[in-house]
């Protein structure tokens, strides 16, 4: 089968295409054949050499994807031959919150990950794929949407009554958008470009601000809320904009932090999450139950992922990885197997 890995050092230009033996199942495995790949920025980040001492070269990198079962060990119950599946983002992770169990399964980190032709895995690191979504679409789940759930669902909380603010319009922003309206809640979105906050409106958006061109976009927050700010806010700015964030949250409110695109060292007034009784929250994805819980409120509401009209083949994973900090895609960028 091919695989595509990192060898030989680091970066993306070392991600390419090599033959390995095809994988057989035993007892409490599976084999899925692989049909679509999702690329995620903690996929550039693991294959440029960060995240320190879990991953080592070589390695086939991503954590998402979708396939069918090809192959089925003994002792395996609840999966059959050509069910659509999708890997969980860590096969040490199945309940709870995060913990040190759960770092030693990271797919594309600590053990081999999604891209290759054939998939071998434990049998309880795999979830069925949504009945509706078709291999592209449920091949983006396990990390984003998954984080999305944790940030706005499990952790977060979100209710119908609630004001929620999402931070620009990338994977994890959209999914997080599509649970808060599923969960009745009022949301703001965010970002630079006013072609895509067209497409958030279409998306359910209650409201939208162009940061670029409004700066002080906490201010705009604050006056759509009537002065009592947002519940939960998907955070992906890091410290550029986590002290705007912290203005325009409510009392009590949450602030769940998934990504730290604008930078990971600033100050933080603590003397307004103290007075305000503020909760910052970290989100790393989440487990395969919470994966389980996403998808049958997925199947419940025929929610469907929004996939980039750019597709890119199997052995263009590092040219997929490399169009992500352009951010010219709308939605998941997606590799066909």
């Amino acid at each position: 089968m091919r695989a595509m890995e990192i060898a030989g050092g680091w970066g993306l230009k070392n991600i390419s295409a090599v033959i390995r033996p095809d994988p057989v199942a035993g007892p409490g495995e599976i084999v899925i054949a692989m049909k679509a790949l999702s690329v995620n920025p903690r996929d550039s980040v693991i294959a440029t050499g960060g995240y320190g001492r879990l991953a080592s070269l070589p390695l086939v990198p991503l954590c998402d994807g979708a396939g069918v079962i090809v192959d089925v060990g003994s002792d395996v119950t609840g999966f059959a031959m050509g069910d659509l599946v999708c890997p969980a983002y860590s096969r040490t992770w199945l309940h709870g919150t995060i913990s040190r169990e759960s770092y030693p399964g990271a797919l594309g980190m600590a053990v081999d990950g999604t891209a290759q032709e054939l998939f071998l895995t434990p049998a309880e690191g795999v979830v069925h794929a949504p009945g509706h979504l078709d291999a592209r679409e449920a091949a983006t789940l396990a990390c984003a949407a998954v984080t999305a759930w944790n940030a706005v669902v499990e952790q977060g909380n979100v209710r119908a009554n609630h004001r929620v603010l999402i931070q620009g319009t990338g994977g994890v922003a959209l999914f997080g958008l599509q649970f808060a309206k599923m969960h009745g809640a009022e949301t703001i979105v965010i970002s630079s470009s006013d072609e895509k906050l067209e497409r958030v409106i279409a998306m359910g958006a209650d409201h939208t601000i162009n940061y670029r061109s409004t700066p002080g976009w906490e201010k705009s927050v604050r006056e759509l809320t009537d002065g009592a700010g947002v519940d939960n806010i998907v955070e992906v700015g890091g410290t550029g904009t986590l002290a705007k964030s912290l203005s325009c949250v409510a009392p009590s409110g949450s602030i769940s932090v998934i990504g730290i695109l604008d930078g990971i060292a600033g100050e933080i007034n603590l003397g307004q999450m103290v007075t305000r009784n503020i909760r910052l929250q970290g989100i790393t994805v989440g487990s395969r139950d919470m994966f389980q819980k996403m998808n049958r409120a997925m199947e419940i509401h025929r929610t469907r992922p929004t996939v980039d009209a750019a597709v890119f083949g199997f052995e263009e994973v590092g040219e997929a990885l490399a169009a992500l900090p352009a951010g010219r895609h709308f939605g998941k960028l997606v590799c066909d197997v």
